[in-house]
């Protein structure tokens, strides 16, 4: 059975390498280049780290947000096009009886398909995952941004979870439609929905949120905002590192309650650094709700369990169900 499923693959796996050698040769001298920039306005002795990061998201913010993609491509791929057909194209053309009536086991005959093509993938995913994650460190570590949803699902263990996920739930559909072509497009349907919700709904809930008062600093904020209420917002306000969930916070005083607006317009008649001074000067704060930045390597193993959870349940209901409902 394993000959037999390398022969059916081997198309697929040779295109895949080639494909992976050319992504590394990319990725290589990508992120030798990032790191020579790092180095050069960065890490060097008395260079401006905020500059510098700067420097380093206005060349490489547009190459690394389009590899993101790619990444985040990658599983989908793999799952329409190596766990879709695997079972879906046998049970097409009829040529899984051929097998059944040999000596292999329905049981076994999955168990070896799956098992061949979802290593198969994650080891595809695991390497280009690790390479894009070195040639990207430089980049992450200057602006201290893990969290951004566009580049939290690129790195590290993520993509992981994603293509097994992606492989094993084309398998199974593949093995309920029965039909190539069908399967691939609900495939590609799962794996987009399931990047659509993770995101904006399950993620921030993998832990409890953090709330917490944060005293107002200019230094800390990115903009000002003052709206026809008298509100006045802080869009941008950061917590190093960290995943602030909270939307354009407002200014609070002591109290917990809005401060007069005859109190904070005087602050907007100066430039945008007087004003954060002016309201810095006032002892304001805001309510912030965020996830810490020392819960990343957490995130990362609770959202690809998850993904794996799911696999794993897909492939107990395709084990199951092989030895019943297929004639």
């Amino acid at each position: 059975m394993i000959w037999l499923t390398w022969r059916q693959f081997r198309g697929q796996a040779l295109v895949a390498l080639a494909a992976l050698a050319a992504l590394t040769i990319f990725l290589v001298v990508l992120g030798l280049r990032i790191r020579g920039t790092y180095d050069a306005n960065v890490g060097c002795t008395g260079c401006s780290a905020d500059s510098g990061a700067q420097l380093l998201k206005d060349k490489y913010f547009n190459v690394l947000l389009l590899l993101g993609f790619l990444i985040i491509l990658v599983p989908a791929v793999l799952g329409a096009f190596w766990g879709a057909p695997l079972i879906a194209r046998e049970l097409e053309t009829g040529t899984h009886r051929l097998v059944w009536n040999q000596s292999v086991t329905r049981t076994r005959w999955l168990a070896v398909k799956l098992s061949f093509v979802t290593l198969a993938a994650l080891a595809f995913a695991g390497l280009l995952s690790l390479l894009f994650t070195w040639a990207a460190s430089p980049y992450d570590r200057a602006l201290n941004d893990r969290f951004d949803p566009l580049f939290f699902p690129t790195r590290n263990l993520a993509p992981l979870g994603y293509a097994v996920f992606a492989v094993v739930a084309g398998i199974t559909i593949g093995l309920l439609i029965k039909r190539t072509v069908i399967a691939m497009a609900v495939t590609l349907a799962a794996f987009a929905a399931m990047q659509i919700l993770m995101p904006t709904v399950l993620r921030q809930h993998l832990q409890p949120v953090v709330h917490e008062s944060v005293a107002f600093v200019a230094a800390d904020s990115h903009g000002l905002g003052l709206n026809q209420k008298g509100q006045v917002s802080i869009p941008g306000y950061d917590v190093p590192g960290a995943w602030v969930l909270t939307a354009n916070p407002l200014l609070l005083d002591a109290d917990g309650r809005q401060p007069p607006e005859a109190t904070v317009k005087p602050c907007f008649t100066g430039e945008p650094g007087q004003a954060k001074q002016c309201l810095e000067a006032l002892n304001l704060h805001s309510e912030l709700s965020y996830q810490p930045a020392d819960r990343y390597w957490t995130f990362q193993w609770l959202e690809s369990g998850v993904y794996l959870l799911l696999a794993l349940l897909l492939a107990g209901y395709a084990f199951w169900r092989i030895p019943r409902g297929l004639s």
